[in-house]
């Protein structure tokens, strides 16, 4: 299964991957809340999944599939080249992870390695990682949980406490004492310190569309 909200993106890969032999697309979703719903339909071998959707994404995702079916093979496949993004994809439960720009056999090799019941990293991200492990200080994000790092994702992206709320199915108190949690955990004490964190760890890019300071979580 195809997980993308990008259609000519999923058409690309999907003309990549049904020149393999063995390999068959099922089913194609666009956000994460599709994906959920069409995985317990169709039930596939293996889940290709960004992390960047609408709604929720891939992490939260990957989290609830593998809840459901906890043998569910999933690899990623994203954009998003930082440690931290690869660290929470594989908590949440992904058997690997491979960026965009690699080359196609990449993917291709990754796929095969997941069905095999490997662990398959491309190489741009398996460098990443190793440079996280030696660094000084660990990733600020390897302290949150998948959950909490999909509620810092779609903070960073603006999104209200209520917003955030009717995606993920929490309650309003919830996302707030998440929130609150989150902060304590990086060790910063306002919003745009937490912003300012997220650029330092390369969580959020200087173009990141931000215009101002989160929503205080106790409004």
């Amino acid at each position: 299964m195809l997980v993308d909200d990008h259609a000519v993106v999923r058409e690309g890969y999907r003309s990549l991957l049904q020149k393999q032999p063995g390999l068959r697309v099922v089913a194609e979703a666009g956000d994460g809340a599709e994906a959920y719903r069409l995985f317990k339909t169709v039930r596939p071998g293996l889940v290709i999944m960004d992390l960047s959707m609408p709604g929720f994404g891939g992490v939260e995702a990957i989290r609830r599939i593998r809840q459901w079916d906890a043998a569910a093979r999933v690899l990623v496949f994203t954009m998003h080249q930082n440690a931290a993004y690869a660290v929470q994809a594989i908590r949440a439960g992904a058997r690997g992870y491979v960026t965009k720009s690699s080359p196609p056999n990449a993917l291709v090799r990754a796929i095969f390695e997941v069905l095999q019941g490997k662990v398959a990293l491309s190489a741009d991200v398996d460098h990443e990682l190793a440079l996280s492990r030696i660094a000084e200080a660990p990733a600020a994000t390897d302290v949150l949980s998948p959950r909490e790092f999909e509620i810092l994702r779609l903070l960073l992206a603006e999104k209200t406490t209520a917003e955030i709320a009717g995606t993920l199915n929490l309650s309003h108190k919830t996302v707030a004492n998440t929130h609150y949690l989150i902060k304590g955990k990086l060790g910063v004490a306002s919003d745009i310190q937490l912003v300012l964190l997220a650029l330092r760890q390369g969580i959020l890019t200087a173009d990141g569309g931000l215009d101002g300071a989160l929503s205080d979580p106790r409004a």
